[in-house]
């Protein structure tokens, strides 16, 4: 059942008319919960609706001409064993009714029907079905939670996060999708930050679930290894290597399923191929890279990196050192040291000769970087990116190129971090905190909280930290232990129930993150009187 108001459904297999109705009239199935779906007089056309109507529960009589019932409930549960089947039977067929339940019949009745006998008989079969459903339901969150989690150290390798912990929790992948030479492929919403301004919270979680979905769906069809959510509005998928061939069609291809479906562009961009765990990250660069092709283009594409050229005698090394420190200063709204860091780009690049060509395609590179960070955190932009690169286009020289992202960038900075008063900040904070105060006893992420300040994830956090003196997990963690102190003090409420009133699952885990902030164990703290 999807709801508790819903029923479960129960088809009626006799072939003598007088016992489907005394069935039918004697039986309270309203009472009981119970639908009765359809009636069959012989086992064919059981079988028949069994396909068509999906019941949770068959009862029937186990001598039918034709098909009996034993071969119907064989037929039946080799489709799905967790069908129930219960039998009628007459005094003369018991060793029918011990060979049905050697087959995995439910239970058996005989002839003549005792009604209030098949009521008790229903209502265990009853509580059956409802241990099925709590079963498949706990199966399916341990199965949601084993893919949030696969996601998770997919996104983490992406991002260089290569500790000894992850590699290890890891191996299993490297036995597996990432032990042959494979390809990592980009899937980006054109236009996603004014589609995300248009949505409400609730039409973006529909969007992007159908998205996934189409996703999902279609790289199953395809032969992908895997397809996850990486940033807002971009998808990560992983193809075997010998699918390299068909990266245009296979782009060509997701891209018009989605635009029939969902009325959305989007593009994509395939890396070279890599092998093993330590290039997935340099893969997602490389297909990063290739969708950067896509401001370049007039309409949505496929663009794949660029195979280095042979007998190249320099190579042009891109100052990925720079662009991070360039991206936490835009994150902490610092337009100093990012000035500073341009600088020291200009002189990077002036330092190594790059040929003009190359020179302008880093800076377009770092530009398209940088720009993406501050739709990111959505602060004022004055300029959309397609004219940034037209303007940059236009230059002739190094130092105007780089002027013009000083100006532009630090002005964006400055305008962006006084338009904020300290009066709204607090508001916001003051909300957020709200926020966590009515929901930290659930699964609550940053990624949530940060959506109900209407802020980026590295937005929320910088000001987060500015106000509270916290991290986002420092607060979550101090407002749980504090719920936990008043119960622990206020109520008999024990240890192992706790854990999961104040949003943590695992009762152990609870009492670890309870000492390190107290200092003593949830026990040893009820105990303590000066506590």
């Amino acid at each position: 059942m999807e709801s508790k108001e819903a029923k479960y459904r129960v088809i009626l297999v006799d072939d003598e008319p007088i016992i489907l109705r005394s069935l039918k009239v004697a039986i309270p199935w309203d009472e009981l919960n119970l639908e009765i779906a359809g009636e069959a007089r012989n086992g064919e056309e059981a079988l028949r609706l069994v396909r068509e109507l999906s019941p949770h529960m068959i009862i029937s009589d186990i001598r039918m001409p034709g098909l009996d019932g034993i071969s119907l409930m064989k037929e039946v549960m080799a489709e799905n064993p967790k069908r129930l089947f219960i039998f009628i039977s007459g005094y003369g067929e018991f060793e029918y009714a011990r060979e049905a339940l050697r087959e995995g019949a439910f239970d058996y009745l005989l002839k003549p029907i005792d009604h209030d006998e098949l009521i008790q008989m229903i209502l265990r079969a009853i509580k059956t079905l409802e241990k099925q459903m709590e079963n498949d339901k706990l199966l399916h969150s341990v199965q949601m939670l084993s893919m949030l989690a696969r996601e998770r150290m997919f996104a983490e390798l992406i991002e260089g996060n290569h500790s000894e912990s992850h590699l290890r929790h890891m191996k299993w992948l490297e036995n597996s999708e990432l032990q042959e030479d494979y390809m990592v492929a980009v899937l980006q919403l054109d236009h996603y930050l004014k589609l995300y301004n248009q949505w409400s919270m609730e039409e973006r979680r529909l969007w992007l679930f159908a998205i996934r979905n189409i996703l999902s769906e279609w790289s199953i069809a395809q032969g992908a290894l895997t397809v996850f959510p990486f940033h807002s509005g971009e998808w990560v998928m992983l193809f075997p290597a010998a699918m390299s061939e068909r990266r245009e069609n296979l782009g060509r291809d997701i891209i018009h399923r989605i635009k029939v479906n969902t009325k959305l562009s989007c593009s994509i961009g395939f890396s070279q191929t890599a092998q093993g765990i330590g290039q997935l990250s340099e893969a997602y660069q490389s297909a990063a890279r290739a969708l950067y092709q896509r401001f370049y283009s007039d309409r949505e594409g496929v663009f794949v990196e660029p195979v280095p050229e042979l007998g190249a005698t320099r190579e042009a090394k891109y100052p990925k050192h720079l662009e991070s420190g360039m991206l936490d200063a835009v994150r902490t709204l610092d337009d100093e040291r990012l000035i500073a860091l341009l600088d020291e780009t200009r002189g990077y690049l002036e330092a190594q000769a790059f040929s003009k060509e190359t020179a302008e395609r880093m800076i377009v590179e770092l530009t398209v970087v940088l720009y993406r960070e501050f739709e990111h955190m959505k602060l004022l932009l004055e300029w959309s990116l397609e004219g940034i690169l037209q303007e940059l286009h236009s230059m002739d020289t190094l130092n105007e190129m780089m002027g013009l992202l000083k100006l532009n960038f630090g002005k964006w900075i400055r305008e962006s971090r006084d338009s904020q008063p300290k009066e709204h900040i607090q508001s916001m904070i003051d909300k957020t905190k709200g926020y966590i105060a009515n929901h930290y006893h659930k699964d609550l992420s940053i990624e949530e909280v940060a959506e109900v300040a209407d802020l980026s994830i590295s937005h929320f956090c910088m000001l987060f930290k500015q106000v509270t003196g916290y991290t986002f997990l420092e607060y979550l963690t101090q407002c749980r232990i504090e719920k936990a102190k008043y119960i622990l003090k206020n109520s008999q409420v024990k240890v192992y129930q706790i854990a999961p009133l104040v949003g943590y699952q695992d009762p152990r885990y609870f009492t670890q993150v309870f000492k390190k902030v107290t200092g003593m164990t949830p026990s040893e703290y009820r105990e303590d009187p000066a506590s």
